[in-house]
C-alpha cells in the first residue's frame, strides 16, 4: 500500500547537540567527542552558541545561478517505476495510433503497474479468469468489496494492459526471419521523462503539460465529418494477440490541432461512471449518441505507387501475390498480407502502420538514464526568492511563514508518491563557491575584512576552513576538490529535494543553513547502509537493472515509512537557520526544503575515517566507479611527513599503511608468479587521474600498476592483472611508485611518531608520582610540557595532570612572593588567615616539585604565631589603654595574616570610638544632628561590644529619637492633611518643636509654608485695597498659589468666589455671542475685524481656526501678553486710536473686498472658467452651478450646502392683522457668509443685560471692556439709522409699501386654508420668535384671483412646490428708490452688517432696499432647493430619533428612574421635551458620526430671522403674531406711478 498524506508517520528525531563555548572552539575535537552517540543515527544536528552568528558574505547583486528542474513524483523510486511502466504502455498504444487515457475506479486513478504486477503474482490473466479471482485482485488493490469492481478491473486489463503484455512476451510474432533491431536512435518525439507538469501547482515559468498529464485531460472529440470520411472509426478493432476490446468509446483529435510532422489523429478511450463508455463531441453541431464497438490503431497511408508495392513479398508467407492486400510497415519496410496477420485485418488501414515486430522492439527499448534537467532561466537570489515564496503561498493558500512544517512534510511525500499529480520545482544545487563566493567570510586579497568578519573567516566552523584543519585528512590533498574541500552552495524552494545518497569516499559532510526556512533531513546509520540498498533493489529492481549505480546519482528517493517497514532504521530532523547538520561515513541521507533558503555544505575526513575510506575504495572497485582521489596516494603522502601529523592521525595512518604494505606485497608476489619481471618507477601523482585509472575497475592507481609495451593506452591495477590485454607476459611490465624496501622505511617513521608519546608519558609519570624519590624543579616540568606542545601530542589525561601541576606550583610561588613582598613593604592588607597560611604551607610541601620559597613561608608563620601570643596576653589584662590596643592592631595588619585575636582587639577599639561619637553628638554646644545621624548611631551601637556604658548611651539616643519622630509625624500630618490648619495653629506647633535638639525636615518645611502664607495674605490685602478692581488673571494666579499652600486661608474662599463669578459671566457672554463649536474667541468676535479687506488672509485665518490653529488674542489686538492681562490696556486699545483705526480698516477692507469679489465670475454663469480671481468656498472648492449663493456683505460665492442659509418661509415680523400678507420683498433671502457673520448677533437688549451684570463684578475682564465699546458702537449706528428712516423721502417710500400691503390684504382668500408647521424647535436661528410659519402670497401679474389651495397637494413640501411654481411670474421692483436715497441707506446697511448685534433698523433698511430692485429669482430658487434637501434630512433624522426613543422604551423606561433623574443636570430636567429632543439629536449625531441620514441644512443667523419687520423700526407696537395664514401665492403687479396715500 502506498503511503498517503494522512499515512505518513515522521521518523524519530536524530540527536541534537548544543556545545558550550569551550567545546565549540575545537570543531573536529567536538565532533569526535559526540561521534559514539551521533554515529548510531547516521546524522546529527549541532546548534552553535547563541552569540555565534557569522555574517552572510555572498555578494547578493552579483550572485546568479541556473537551478535544476525537479519533478517530484519522478524522484521516488517506486513511483518512477510506475511512471516508466505508464510511459512504455503509452508508447505501445501511441505507436498503434491510440492515446492512452488512464481510467478512474472508485474516484481514483487506476494503478496499471500494480494491476499488472498483481495479475502476474496471481498466476497470469488466463489463470485468474479461469478461477474467477478478479475480486481478489480488487482486494489486493485496496478497493472495497461488493461493488463488482473485479469485473471492471478485468475489463480495463483486457482493454489496456493485456495487449501490451502479449507484445512484451512476443506471443503474437510469427516464426520468420526477423532482422535485428538496428535503429538505435531513440524516438525523437517521445521522451519517457520529459514531463514538465501534470496537475496541481506549478511555477509560473512552466505552462505546458507533458505526455503523462495529457492522459488525464479530455481531448477534442471527433467531428461528424471525421467519422463519415473514416470508416475505421465506425468499425474499430485491435490488431494484436489479445482479445477484442468491445464497448470502447472513441474520440478523435481535432484536425485543426495537428501540425506538420506530428502524429496522425489519435483515438482516445473515454470512460463514464458506472463502466459505460461513450463518444463525446465538443463540436456544437453534432453529438454522437451511438457508441462505437471497436478500437483502431493508425489510419491508412495513401499507397498510390503500384510498381513500388509489387517489389515486396509478404514476411509471413514469402509470397508477393495479391499486392493490393500487402501492407508496408512504416518502421522496418517489411510487407505483410492483411490476411496473414494474427488476427487478420479486414482491409488495409489508412495512415501510419507498424508491424508486430516493430511494435515489440519499440516497447522493449531500454529507458534512458534518469537525471535532472537544467532550467533555462538564470536567477538572482531576489528573483528566485520571489518565485519560491509566490509558489509556496499560492500552493498552501496562506503566508509562507505560517505553513506548518508538518503539513509541508506530509504534502511532500503525498506528491512524491502520486502518479497523477505533477508538481515541478527548481533547486539551485551544487553551486561552486569558488566561482560564486562562499556564504562565510573568506580571508583573501579580494576585499578587506572587518575585525568581526576576520574572526569568522578563521573559525574552524567556517566551511572553507574545516576541511583543511590540522586534524583533517583532506588538508594533505593539494587539489581543490569542489564539493569536498571547497564548499558547494544550495538555494532551495519548497519541495526541492536531495535524494538518498552517501558522500564521496564515504566521508563526513557538514551542512550549514545560512538563512531561510528549515531544511528537513532523513538519515540512516552506516550499519544499515547495505540493508537500505537491498530494500531499494528489492522493491524497484527495474531501476537498478538499467542503472546499477543508481544510488550514486542522487536522483532517487524512497519513502522513509517504506524503508522503516522493511527494518531500515531512519531518523529525521528540521535544520533551522544558523544550525549545522553532520553526516557520518557511509550514512545514507536525504531530505527536502520547507521553503526559500540558502545552505552551504562541504566534506571533511578525520583519523577515524581512514578505515572507512579504504573499504569505500574496495566498494568502488566492485561497482567500477571512478574515485575522486587516490586513497593510496593520500596515505603515502601523510606517511612521507610523519612529524607534521597529529598523534592520533599518525597512529591511524600507521595502521592503514601497514595493511596497505601487506596487500602490496601479496599483489606483487602474484605478479612475479605470473612471470612479469620488468619494472619501471613512475611518479603517479604527476599524471592526470584519467591516465592512471584501471581499465577494468576504474580505480586510480598510485602504488603500482601493470602496463603493456604493445598496448600503451591502458593499464590495470594489480588486482586485475589478467584483464590488461592478450599480449604475452614478457611484453607486460610493472609501473611502481615505491619499492618494497622503501615502504617499510616509511612505515617505521610512522611508528616512531606514533610511539614517541609513550616515551614522553613514562617520563611525566615518574616526575609526577616521584617514583625515584627526587622532586623535579619547575624548569624540568616546563620542559616536559614544551615537548608535548612541540610534538603535538594529544590532549591526554597525563598531559592535563602535568599542566595542572605546573599551574598549581606557579600559583603557589606567586602567592608566596606576594606574601613576602607585602610584609617587607609594610602593606596593611590582610591576604589570608592563620589557618589558610598553615594549609598553604602544607600544599607547597605536597607538590611534586621543589620550590625555594617554602623557607620564606615558614618564617612568616613563626612571626604570626608570636604575635598571636602577645595579643592573647593583652586581652587577658583588660581594660587596657586604647593606645596599646590600636598599636597591636596596626602590627597585625602589617603581617598580612589574620589571627582570631585581632577581631577581639578590633571590637574593643570600635566600642571606645562609638562612645566618643555619642558624647560629641549629644553635647549642648554641638550642631543639631539629623534623624539619619541618630538612627546611624543606634545601628552602629548594636554592633559594638556590649557594656553598661554602651547600654546607657543607646537608651538616651532612643528616647531622643522617639520624641523627634513624633514631632516630625505631627508636622507631616499638617503638611499633607486635607483639612488645612490656620496659621496660628501651625505657629504653635513650630514653637514647641524648636526645643528639640534635632534637625527636623518637616518642621522646617512647615515653617517655610507659614512664611509663604503670610506673604500671600499681604498680596491679597494689597490687591483688594487698590484703586481699581483686580484683573481676572491676577486673581487666578493668587488662587492657584493659595490652593497649593498647606495653610487654611480665609481670604482664599472669597477670591475663588470672585473668580467663579467672572468665569460665569464670560461663559454666559460666550453662549450669547458665539455659535456652537465656533472657531472664534469671544474677544475676537467683540472687536472689529481689521483684516476684512483681504479675502485670502480672512479665509486662511478662518481655515486655521477650523483646523485648530487658533490665533491668540495678543495677535488680534496687537498687544503683548502682559498688556492683555491689564484690562486698562485693553480699554485704551479699544477706546483709543487702535479701536477707531480697526473700525476704519474694517469698513475700508470690506469695501475693497466687495470690489474684488464683484469682479469674480459668477458660478451661475454657463461659461465660468477657473482663474486666480475665482471664488473659493469654505470647503476649499470652487462653487459652480446651481446651489451657489453670494454673500450680501462681501459679495463672495459659496456652496449652499457648505454654509448656513436663510429660510424663505420663516418671516420674523409679527403683523397687527390676524392674517398678514407677504410679498416677495419681505421673504427672508438675505445671506451672510460665515466669514462675515462670526457670531449669533444677539439683540441689543440682551447685550445691555450682560453689561448690567458686568457692573456688579468686582473683577475686570478684557471681554467686558470690548463689549462696552461694541454696545456704544451699536447704539451710535441705531441712532443714525432711525434718523435716516425718519426722513421725509424714506417715510414716503414706507407709506407706499404699507398701501401695497393693505391692497394685498384686501384680496379674497380661501376660507379654510391649510396650515404649515413651524420650524423645528431645535433650530437655533428661530429661537425667540416662537411664531408659526406664515402664509406666502404673491401678486398675480394679470390681476386674477388667488390660486385655490385645494389644487395644491397636501403634505410636506407642497408649500415649497407652490413657491417654485410662482417663480417665473415674480416681477419688480415695487418701489423706485432715487440714488440720493439709496446711497445713504446702502452705506448704513453696510455698517449695520458689520455689527455683531441684531437691530430692528437693519431689517427695515434691508426690506426697503429689496423692494427697490427686481426679485432675485435665482437666489430664491436656490434657497428653495436647499430647503427641500433640509426637509428631507429632517425627516430622516426624525425617524432615527423615533427609533432611538423606541429602543429606550424597550429597555424598560430608564428615564423614570428617580436616581437617574437626580443625577441628570438641572438644565436637562427643567428644559422640557424640546430640550430632551435636542439632546437626543446631539446624541444621535455622536453615535452616527456624521454617517447617518443627511443633516438638515442650518438656517442663517442673519438679523432678518431674529427681529420683526418695519413697525418696530418706527416705534410701532410689536404685538404678538397669530397663526400663519394660508400660502396663497400671487404675482405682484407693476409698481404704481403715484405714491400710496397710506403710510405705515
Amino acid at each position: 500500500m502506498e503511503p498517503g498524506s494522512d499515512d505518513f508517520l515522521p521518523p524519530p528525531e536524530c540527536p541534537v547537540f548544543e556545545p558550550s563555548w569551550a567545546e565549540f572552539r575545537d570543531p573536529l575535537g567536538y565532533i569526535a567527542k559526540i561521534r559514539p552517540i551521533a554515529e548510531k543515527s547516521g546524522i546529527c544536528k549541532i546548534r552553535p552558541p547563541a552569540d555565534w552568528q557569522p555574517p552572510f558574505a555572498v555578494e547578493v547583486d552579483n550572485f546568479r545561478f541556473t537551478p535544476r528542474i525537479q519533478r517530484l513524483n519522478e524522484l521516488e523510486a517506486q513511483t518512477r517505476v510506475k511512471l516508466n511502466y505508464l510511459d512504455q504502455i503509452a508508447k505501445f498504444w501511441e505507436i498503434q495510433g491510440s492515446s492512452l487515457k488512464i481510467p478512474n475506479v472508485e474516484r481514483r486513478i487506476l494503478d496499471l503497474y500494480s494491476l499488472s504486477k498483481i495479475v502476474v503474482e496471481e498466476g497470469g490473466y488466463e489463470a485468474i479468469c479461469k478461477d474467477r479471482r478478479w475480486a481478489r485482485v480488487a482486494q489486493r488493490l485496496n478497493y472495497p468489496p461488493g461493488k463488482n469492481i473485479g469485473s471492471l478491473l478485468r475489463s480495463h486489463y483486457e482493454r489496456i494492459v493485456y495487449p501490451y503484455e502479449m507484445y512484451q512476451s512476443g506471443a503474437n510474432l510469427v516464426q520468420c526471419n526477423t532482422r535485428p533491431f538496428d535503429n538505435e536512435e531513440k524516438d525523437k518525439e517521445y521522451k519517457p521523462h520529459s514531463i514538465p507538469l501534470r496537475q496541481s501547482v506549478q511555477p509560473s515559468k512552466f505552462n505546458s503539460y507533458g505526455r503523462r498529464a495529457k492522459r488525464l485531460q479530455p481531448d477534442p472529440e471527433p467531428t461528424e465529418e471525421d467519422i463519415e470520411k473514416n470508416p475505421e472509426l465506425k468499425k474499430l478493432q485491435i490488431y494484436g494477440a489479445g482479445p477484442k476490446m468491445m464497448g470502447l468509446g472513441l474520440m478523435a483529435k481535432d484536425k485543426t490541432l495537428r501540425k506538420k510532422g506530428e502524429c496522425p489523429p489519435t483515438v482516445v478511450v473515454k470512460e463514464e461512471s458506472g463502466g459505460d463508455m461513450k463518444v463525446e463531441s465538443t463540436s456544437p453541431k453534432t453529438f454522437l449518441e451511438k457508441p462505437c464497438t471497436k478500437m483502431t490503431m493508425r489510419l491508412r497511408r495513401n499507397h498510390s505507387n503500384a510498381q513500388f508495392i509489387e517489389s515486396y513479398v509478404c514476411r509471413m508467407c514469402s509470397r508477393g501475390d495479391e499486392d493490393d492486400k500487402l501492407l508496408l510497415c512504416d518502421g522496418c519496410d517489411d510487407n505483410y498480407h492483411i490476411f496473414c496477420l494474427l488476427p487478420p485485418l479486414p482491409e488495409i488501414p489508412k495512415g501510419v502502420w507498424r508491424c508486430p515486430k516493430c511494435v515489440m522492439a519499440e516497447c522493449k527499448r531500454p529507458p534512458e538514464a534518469f537525471g535532472f534537467e537544467q532550467a533555462t532561466r538564470e536567477y538572482t537570489l531576489q528573483s528566485f526568492g520571489e518565485m519560491a515564496d509566490s509558489f509556496k503561498a499560492d500552493y498552501f493558500n496562506m503566508p509562507v511563514h505560517m505553513v506548518p512544517t508538518e503539513l509541508v512534510e506530509k504534502e511532500f511525500w503525498r506528491l512524491v508518491n502520486s502518479i497523477e499529480e505533477d508538481v515541478t520545482v527548481e533547486y539551485g544545487a551544487d553551486i561552486h563557491s569558488k566561482e560564486f563566493g562562499s556564504g562565510f567570510p573568506v580571508s583573501d586579497s579580494k576585499r578587506h575584512l572587518t575585525p568581526e568578519e576576520e574572526e569568522y573567516a578563521t573559525s574552524g566552523w567556517n566551511l572553507n576552513v574545516m576541511p583543511v584543519l590540522e586534524q583533517s585528512v583532506l588538508c594533505h590533498i593539494n587539489a581543490d576538490i569542489s564539493g569536498m574541500k571547497v564548499p558547494w552552495l544550495y538555494v532551495g524552494m519548497v519541495f526541492s529535494a536531495f535524494c538518498w545518497h552517501i558522500e564521496d569516499h564515504w566521508s563526513y559532510s557538514i551542512n550549514y543553513l545560512h538563512w531561510g526556512e528549515p531544511k528537513t533531513w532523513y538519515g540512516v546509520p552506516s550499519l544499515a547502509a547495505e540493508h537500505l540498498e537491498e530494500v531499494m533493489k528489492k522493491l524497484t529492481p527495474e531501476l537498478f537493472d538499467s542503472q546499477p549505480d543508481l544510488l550514486h546519482q542522487l536522483v532517487t528517493l524512497m519513502n522513509p515509512n517504506t524503508l522503516m517497514s522493511h527494518g531500515v532504521p531512519v531518523v529525521r530532523t528540521n535544520q533551522c537557520a544558523g544550525e549545522f547538520v553532520i553526516t557520518f561515513p557511509r550514512a545514507y541521507h536525504s531530505g527536502f526544503n520547507q521553503g526559500y533558503n540558502f545552505a552551504e555544505a562541504v566534506n571533511f575526513c578525520t583519523a577515524d575515517w581512514l578505515p572507512a575510506g579504504r573499504q569505500c575504495i574496495e566498494h568502488y572497485r566492485r561497482l567500477r566507479r571512478y574515485c575522486v582521489f587516490s586513497h593510496e596516494e593520500l596515505i603515502c603522502k601523510m606517511a612521507a611527513c610523519p612529524e607534521k601529523l597529529d598523534l592520533n592521525l599518525a597512529a591511524a595512518v600507521h595502521k592503514e599503511m601497514f595493511i596497505m604494505v601487506q596487500e602490496e606485497r601479496r599483489l606483487r608476489k602474484a605478479l612475479l608468479e605470473k612471470g612479469i619481471t620488468e619494472a619501471e618507477r613512475e611518479a603517479f601523482e604527476l599524471l592526470p587521474d584519467d591516465e592512471r585509472q584501471c581499465i577494468k575497475c576504474k580505480t586510480t592507481c598510485f602504488l603500482s600498476a601493470l602496463a603493456c609495451y604493445d598496448c600503451p593506452d591502458g593499464l590495470v591495477c594489480l588486482s586485475h592483472i589478467n584483464d590488461l590485454c592478450k599480449c604475452s607476459s614478457s611484453r607486460q611490465y610493472l609501473r611502481y611508485r615505491y619499492t618494497l624496501d622503501e615502504l617499510p622505511a616509511m612505515l617505521h617513521k610512522l611508528k616512531v611518531r606514533a610511539e614517541s608519546f609513550d616515551m614522553w608519558a613514562n617520563k611525566v609519570r615518574v616526575a609526577l608520582e616521584v617514583e625515584d624519590g627526587r622532586k623535579r624543579s619547575l624548569e624540568e616540568l616546563r620542559a616536559l610540557e614544551s615537548e608535548a606542545r612541540e610534538r603535538r601530542f594529544p590532549n591526554s589525561e597525563l598531559l592535563q595532570r602535568l599542566k595542572n601541576c605546573l599551574s598549581e606550583a606557579e600559583a603557589c610561588v606567586s602567592r608566596a612572593l606576594g606574601l613576602v613582598s607585602g610584609q617587607e613593604a609594610g602593606m596593611t592588607g590582610l591576604q589570608m588567615t592563620l589557618a589558610e597560611l598553615r594549609a598553604f604551607l602544607d600544599q607547597m610541601n605536597n607538590l611534586p616539585c621543589a620550590m625555594h620559597q617554602i623557607g620564606d613561608v615558614k618564617g612568616i608563620l613563626e612571626q604570626v604565631e608570636a604575635y598571636q601570643a602577645e595579643a592573647c596576653e593583652a586581652l587577658a589584662s583588660l581594660p587596657s589603654s586604647p593606645g596599646l590596643l590600636q598599636s597591636l592592631l596596626e602590627r597585625g595588619r602589617q603581617l598580612g595574616v589574620e589571627v582570631p585575636e585581632a577581631q577581639q582587639l578590633q571590637r574593643q577599639v570600635e566600642q571606645a570610638q562609638w562612645l566618643d561619637e555619642v558624647k560629641r553628638t549629644l553635647a549642648p554646644s554641638a550642631r543639631r544632628g539629623t534623624l539619619a545621624v541618630m538612627r546611624g548611631l543606634l545601628v552602629a551601637g548594636a554592633s559594638v561590644a556590649p557594656s553598661p556604658a554602651v547600654d546607657k548611651a543607646q537608651a538616651e539616643l532612643q528616647e531622643l529619637l522617639t520624641i523627634a519622630e513624633r514631632w516630625e509625624e505631627k508636622a507631616h500630618l499638617c503638611l499633607e492633611a486635607r483639612q488645612k490648619h490656620p496659621p496660628a495653629t501651625l505657629e504653635a506647633i513650630i514653637h514647641e518643636a524648636e526645643n528639640i535638639p534635632v534637625h527636623l525636615p518637616n518642621i522646617q518645611a512647615l515653617k517655610e509654608a507659614l512664611a509663604k502664607a503670610r506673604a500671600w495674605i499681604a498680596d491679597v490685602d494689597e490687591i483688594q485695597n487698590g484703586d481699581h478692581y483686580p484683573c481676572l488673571d491676577d486673581l487666578e494666579g493668587l488662587v492657584a498659589v493659595g490652593r497649593d499652600l498647606p495653610v487654611g486661608l480665609e481670604e482664599l474662599r472669597q477670591l475663588e468666589l470672585q473668580v467663579l463669578t467672572a468665569h460665569s459671566w464670560r461663559e454666559k457672554a460666550s453662549k450669547t455671542f458665539l455659535k456652537k463649536n465656533s472657531c472664534y474667541t469671544l474677544l475676537e468676535v467683540l472687536c472689529p475685524c481689521a483684516d476684512a479687506g483681504s479675502d485670502s488672509t480672512k479665509r486662511s485665518r478662518w481655515m486655521e481656526k477650523e483646523l485648530g490653529l487658533y490665533k491668540s488674542d495678543t495677535e488680534l489686538l496687537g498687544l503683548s501678553a502682559q498688556d492683555l492681562r491689564d484690562p486698562g490696556s485693553v480699554v485704551r486699545s479699544l477706546v483709543g486710536c487702535s479701536w477707531c483705526q480697526r473700525r476704519r480698516k474694517e469698513k475700508e477692507g470690506i469695501l475693497q473686498l466687495r470690489l474684488t469679489n464683484s469682479t469674480k465670475p459668477s458660478p451661475l454663469a454657463s461659461s465660468t472658467t477657473a482663474s486666480s480671481a475665482t471664488s473659493i468656498c469654505v470647503c476649499g472648492q470652487v462653487p459652480a452651478g446651481v446651489g451657489a449663493l453670494q454673500c450680501d456683505l462681501c459679495q463672495d460665492w459659496f456652496h449652499g450646502r457648505c454654509v448656513s442659509v436663510p429660510r424663505l418661509l420663516s418671516s420674523p415680523r409679527p403683523s397687527p392683522t390676524p392674517s398678514p400678507l407677504l410679498a416677495w420683498w419681505e421673504w427672508d433671502t438675505k445671506f451672510l457668509c460665515p466669514l462675515c457673520m462670526r457670531s449669533r448677533r444677539p439683540r441689543l437688549e440682551t447685550i445691555l443685560a450682560l453689561l448690567v451684570a458686568l457692573q456688579r463684578l468686582p473683577v475686570r475682564l478684557p471681554e467686558g471692556e470690548a463689549l462696552q465699546c461694541l454696545t456704544e458702537r451699536a447704539i451710535s449706528w441705531q441712532g443714525r439709522a432711525r434718523q435716516a428712516l425718519a426722513s421725509e423721502d424714506v417715510t414716503a417710500l414706507l407709506g407706499r409699501l404699507a398701501e401695497l400691503r393693505q391692497r394685498l390684504q384686501a384680496e379674497p382668500r380661501p376660507e379654510e386654508p391649510p396650515t404649515y408647521p413651524s420650524a423645528p424647535a431645535s433650530d437655533p436661528l428661530r429661537e425667540g420668535s416662537g411664531k408659526d410659519m406664515p402664509k406666502v402670497q404673491g401678486l398675480l401679474e394679470n390681476g386674477d384671483s388667488m390660486t385655490s389651495p385645494e389644487k395644491v397637494a397636501p403634505g410636506e413640501g407642497s408649500d415649497l412646490e407652490l413657491l417654485s411654481s410662482l417663480l417665473p411670474r415674480l416681477t419688480g421692483p415695487v418701489l423706485e428708490l432715487p440714488e440720493a436715497t439709496r446711497a445713504p441707506l446702502e452705506e448704513l446697511m453696510l455698517e449695520g452688517d458689520l455689527l455683531e448685534v441684531t437691530l430692528d433698523e437693519n431689517q427695515s433698511i434691508w426690506q426697503l432696499l429689496q423692494a427697490g430692485q427686481p426679485p432675485d429669482v435665482e437666489r430664491i430658487r436656490t434657497l428653495l432647493e436647499l430647503e427641500k434637501a433640509e426637509r428631507h434630512g429632517s425627516r430622516a433624522r426624525g425617524r432615527a430619533l423615533e427609533r432611538r426613543r423606541r429602543r429606550k422604551a424597550d429597555r424598560g423606561g430608564e428615564g423614570d428612574d428617580p436616581a437617574r433623574e437626580e443625577l441628570e443636570p438641572k438644565r436637562v430636567r427643567s428644559s422640557g421635551p424640546e430640550a430632551e429632543e435636542a439632546q437626543e439629536e446631539e446624541e444621535l449625531e455622536e453615535e452616527t458620526g456624521g454617517e447617518g441620514p443627511p443633516p438638515p441644512l442650518p438656517t442663517t443667523d442673519s438679523p432678518s430671522t431674529q427681529e420683526n419687520g418695519l413697525e418696530p423700526a418706527l416705534g410701532a407696537s410689536s404685538g404678538s403674531s397669530g397663526p400663519f395664514p394660508t400660502l396663497t401665492p400671487r404675482l405682484h403687479v407693476p409698481c404704481p406711478q403715484q405714491p400710496p396715500q397710506q403710510q405705515l
